[in-house]
């Protein structure tokens, strides 16, 4: 048997034991009208996440933009898009926020700019232009197009000629978005300029975007054709991303930002890295000098079934390096909704996963009322991927909160830039506060039990055989042991762990068994989970634990 992870041997810091929340500016919460949430709307709902029980906050981009990638093409590192607000009022989010207790995380886009920043204006503007080499360029190749058939995430070749210097330029994302030469001693201490700006202003910590694309291969060698690709794919996935991903430099310039970082007391790096296990965990770095959290997609990628999810736990605890510490994602902007990827019933077993599984949750805005993707008309598709790849945007996942039955779900006084949803008179923060079977009310209160205890914070792990569509772990610390168990089906399941056990039941996905005394074996009605505190001096619940 391996010796599971403990996750009370690891100093206790806010981002091991807290909760973090995802909050897409643009939809979160509008103040003036104009259709687009911004960060004054933004303070005004920190009262809300304060409630529910998260602990922090990560915005997407809110920097001066063009908006060709809604704020991911990134004009000025140091300024707030008028669209937003200002530089105040970022000020006074980060102090207002952590006046409530909540710690504020931003998005870093290290790996492009804008090429309205004046960085790129200034390179394209002659070939000996000092700034020339903040960016990839290369000749044309020998037939005259594109040096090579490295192909954009958003579609297409990812080289765009610039005519009037005659070169064309590397951008991993649309031609707006030209990546920068990380290789350029100068664009490094530039970026790492650009984290201490924001972390002397208070931010607790950085969200890392695109991570795995900030290097390229300097050979400029073609990516090898994909034998998986089928008609009707995104296009880039024809070819494997072999020689623009996961580069091994990227590793000594995720230890350099970890310097910057740790020149201030308690902030974390979170790394966006779309990548197998044994890959990702190598972002921890050696020693834990790398990412605080690689985060771990493959919760949405992974199908929803028992065994499956169980190899996964398995396989991500048994990667970890002894110092890496663990965390879950079901959802985010980039992704099809939790409702709407395994339906209403199974997010709500969804919601315990997450958030008693050992490790940091990351939670994205909206899930906790159960909201679903929206179908958008195509005369308002705003995301420039669904125009480039149809079928592919984004933007069904990024529309606004809903917070009452009100006009527009209270999100706005104007015109929703996004449509909201068709339910937003039932599925919206007023309703479910009011209801004690909602969504929201299981989530606040698994919350409120994760905060409560640290067997369920930063207790051990120890996993149980799946048992046909029940997936089932123990969580312990602090004298405590919890037994979780979750029907992954729409039927009833008996579930028999290996040894006798008695407990006491604290919380159920059907809200209607607190308190029941559990023995032995147990009956899952379809569709539910529960948390069962395990009585202490009864024989323990065996299971195999990974490590």
């Amino acid at each position: 048997m391996a010796t599971p992870h403990s996750g009370e041997a690891i100093s206790r810091t806010w981002w091991q034991r807290g909760v973090i929340y995802e909050i897409y500016p643009r939809s979160f919460q509008d103040s003036d009208g104009d259709g687009v949430g911004d960060l004054a709307g933004m303070i005004r709902r920190l009262d809300y996440l304060r409630w529910l029980g998260v602990d922090a906050i990560w915005l997407t981009p809110f920097y001066p933009s063009p908006m060709a990638d809604f704020g991911y093409d990134v004009a000025d590192y140091t300024g707030v898009d008028p669209l937003f607000g200002s530089l105040a009022d970022a000020d006074q989010l980060i102090a207002e926020a952590h006046r409530r207790g909540l710690k504020v995380i931003l998005d870093f886009v290290p790996n492009h700019s804008s090429d309205r920043h004046p960085w790129f204006q200034e390179a394209r503007a002659l070939r000996d232009n000092p700034r020339r080499d903040w960016y990839v360029w290369r000749d044309p190749g020998p037939d005259g197009g594109p040096p090579n058939n490295w192909r954009s995430v958003f579609g297409g070749s990812a080289w765009t000629l610039d005519e009037a210097t005659g070169q064309y330029y590397y951008h991993a994302y649309l031609k707006e978005q030209p990546d920068l030469n990380w290789r350029n001693a100068d664009v490094q201490t530039a970026m790492f300029d650009v984290m201490r700006f924001w972390l002397d202003r208070g931010v607790d910590g950085f969200r890392i975007d695109a991570l795995r694309q900030l290097v390229e291969d300097d050979q400029l060698r073609d990516n090898p054709a994909n034998p998986s690709y089928q008609p009707g794919d995104n296009p880039y996935h024809a070819v494997e991303p072999v020689h623009t991903t996961d580069q091994p430099e990227t590793h000594a310039l995720v230890r350099r930002m970890r310097e910057v970082a740790d020149t201030y007391a308690d902030r974390v790096l979170i790394g966006e890295l779309y990548l197998p296990i044994k890959r990702l965990v190598a972002y921890y770095g050696e020693h834990g000098n790398g990412l605080h959290l690689p985060f771990n997609f493959h919760l949405i990628l992974t199908p929803w079934k028992a065994d499956q999810i169980a190899e996964l736990i398995r396989q991500y605890e048994a990667a970890l390096p002894p110092d890496g510490w663990p965390n879950w994602v079901l959802s985010n902007h980039d992704q099809q909704r939790l409702a709407s990827r395994i339906g209403d019933a199974q997010a709500r077993v969804a919601a315990l996963l997450l958030l008693t599984l050992r490790g940091t949750p990351t939670l994205y805005y909206g899930d906790e009322l159960g909201m679903r993707d929206v179908a958008i008309p195509p005369e308002q598709l705003q995301d420039p991927v669904a125009r480039r790849v149809p079928g592919h945007g984004r933007d069904p996942e990024r529309t606004p909160m809903q917070w009452d039955a009100g006009p527009s779900a209270g999100f706005t006084a104007g015109t929703p830039w996004l449509p909201v949803g068709e339910h937003y008179q039932i599925i919206n923060v007023a309703a479910e506060r009011e209801d004690s079977h909602s969504m929201l009310t299981l989530y606040r209160r698994a919350l409120v039990l994760r905060r409560a205890h640290t067997a369920l914070a930063i207790g051990t792990y120890g996993a149980i055989e799946s048992q046909d569509d029940v997936l089932a772990y123990v969580r312990e610390g602090d004298g405590q042991r919890w037994l979780i168990a979750l029907n992954l089906s729409a039927s009833s399941q008996g579930y028999t762990p290996a040894e006798a056990f008695t407990g006491s039941m604290r919380l159920s996905t059907h809200a209607d068994r607190e308190g029941e005394t559990v023995r032995d074996t147990l009956t899952l009605r379809g569709d539910e989970g529960v948390v069962i505190q395990l009585d202490t001096g009864t024989a323990p619940v065996k299971g195999r634990q990974d490590g």
